[in-house]
């Protein structure tokens, strides 16, 4: 599809808003005992509840719930004491009961929000609508027979938290952050992976144009069950131009649900809407309300861990850059591998320096996660403290002595230093040699530097770490070697 004139878009706003599934990690379903594992043979974890038999009843999930008030704590919602349950009822095949058991007029969590800090560099709360807990349905299979659709109700009652924004982004990276953000936020909880590609997180999303200082909404189309973040902004971007588009041409804006084709980049009807409720929500008649007491919620609160958006204020606040700290934090695990390590040095930058440059670039190359790293953070502050003190410089730490490390993890930074022969140990005679012979070498390069190119300091530098085999202090053989350059 062709992209749209630049002043005919500029004409619009583009508004979304998001619904994201969070499948929770609970070992059992939501209202029944049935294991809510992934990966199963089809059809394994069901039972007469989940299947939803006449004369069997649901009984909450204690975990479901508890998960979704740490849901609700960590993004600043108000947390609703009183309770109910309801009927979502529509048919399909995948849907054994005729409807859902899940929230609608009094959800767990209310309001709240998610900060996210967009590529200009400012930030932007995007507000919550609310929270609420509900069951999920099976999984139809379309490409595993050749004429029919089969189903898996392994999927079917397994809890579900929905997480429902304002209305309130205002581009695709907004929506794409609003996600991120969000994914960040159940992982450090622990309460779900947020593997988009296996269904653990799936998200809808609720897209409208209005012209600009317009405060009308306009009609809104529903993506459904978009399943990566970036098929999301994808998704959000055609739409935004296919709107505009029917707008243009005097055409009105059906409020329908969409699927998103990942291969065409484009959106299709799925059904129409006659309204934005079309499910005849009732009340559960075999759930009595749930009612919480403050206690209950004070008690998860005190229990809750540290979160990346805290994470990140300390971060910088320890002097590091804002890319380091949003890397470090963008990941619950080399987070917390990282909160370890600075217990044992007090540099924090050249911490992040590690961790930003040999760690990442040995995960990246092996193809492994930091839970693959077997250096303990205070073996690894072995290391740092070596360059802090002279004994090994940087290049060395990096290049020689952090992949030794890896094939002996057992020892200590100081043990494989000395092992290996890497510590500084050349006195002023030595560093002045290689110095004296670096500059004999390209007597060429001294005249060019004579002349004001300074370029040429990385050659002759690179020429004496080579021949000192990187036991020097870096940062005082170049003073020396400046000093060496203009007596010349």
């Amino acid at each position: 599809m062709t992209l749209l004139p630049v002043e005919i878009a500029e004409k619009y706003e583009l508004v979304v808003g998001l619904e994201v599934h969070a499948q929770l990690s609970t070992q059992s379903k939501s209202f029944s005992s049935d294991s809510a594992a992934f990966g199963a043979e089809p059809n394994h974890h069901i039972s007469a509840i989940s299947l939803g038999h006449p004369g069997t009843l649901p009984r909450i999930n204690k975990k479901m719930v508890e998960y979704a008030v740490k849901l609700g704590l960590a993004c600043n919602c108000t947390i609703n004491l009183n309770n109910t349950f309801a009927r979502k009822n529509y048919f399909y095949a995948d849907l054994p009961k005729g409807y859902q058991i899940t929230q609608d007029h009094a959800p767990v969590c209310l309001g709240g929000s998610i900060t996210v800090k967009l590529s200009n560099g400012t930030t932007k709360n995007l507000a919550i609508h609310h929270i609420h807990m509900e069951e999920d349905a099976g999984k139809s299979m379309h490409d595993n027979h050749h004429a029919d659709s089969l189903i898996d109700l392994n999927r079917a009652g397994v809890p579900l938290l929905e997480i429902v924004s304002q209305p309130d982004m205002r581009s695709a990276e907004e929506a794409g952050l609003f996600l991120t953000e969000i994914r960040k936020v159940l992982r450090y909880l622990d309460i779900c992976d947020g593997n988009m590609e296996e269904g653990s997180m799936r998200c809808d999303a609720n897209i409208s144009v209005r012209l600009h200082g317009a405060t009308e909404y306009g009609n809104r189309c529903e993506v459904k069950n978009l399943n990566s973040i970036r098929n999301v902004q994808r998704a959000i971007e055609h739409e935004f131009a296919r709107q505009i588009r029917v707008i243009e041409d005097g055409g009105h804006i059906d409020q329908n649900t969409l699927n998103f084709n990942a291969d065409t980049g484009e959106t299709s009807v799925l059904r129409s809407k006659e309204m934005a409720n079309d499910y005849r929500y009732f009340p559960e008649p075999d759930l009595m309300p749930l009612v919480l007491d403050n206690a209950y919620v004070d008690n998860i609160r005190k229990s809750l861990p540290v979160l990346p958006g805290q994470l990140y204020k300390k971060y910088i606040d320890l002097g590091l850059s804002d890319y380091d700290a949003s890397v470090i934090t963008a990941d619950k695990e080399v987070a917390l591998y990282f909160e370890e390590l600075t217990k044992h040095t007090s540099n924090y930058k050249g911490a992040a320096h590690l961790m930003m440059g040999a760690v990442k670039s040995h995960l990246n190359e092996s193809g492994q996660h930091i839970s693959d790293l077997h250096i303990e953070p205070v073996t690894l502050a072995g290391l740092i403290k070596l360059v802090d003190t002279g004994a090994v410089n940087n290049t060395v730490a990096s290049h020689k002595l952090f992949p030794a490390m890896i094939k002996s993890p057992g020892k200590t930074a100081d043990k494989l230093a000395a092992e290996l022969n890497l510590l500084i140990t050349a006195d002023s005679n030595d560093v002045d040699k290689y110095i004296q012979d670096a500059l004999a070498k390209f007597p060429d390069k001294v005249k060019e530097y004579q002349k004001g190119k300074k370029g040429v300091l990385g050659l002759f530098m690179g020429e004496i770490m080579k021949s000192s085999k990187g036991k020097i202090d870096p940062q005082a053989t170049n003073k020396l070697l400046i000093t060496a350059l203009e007596s010349k």
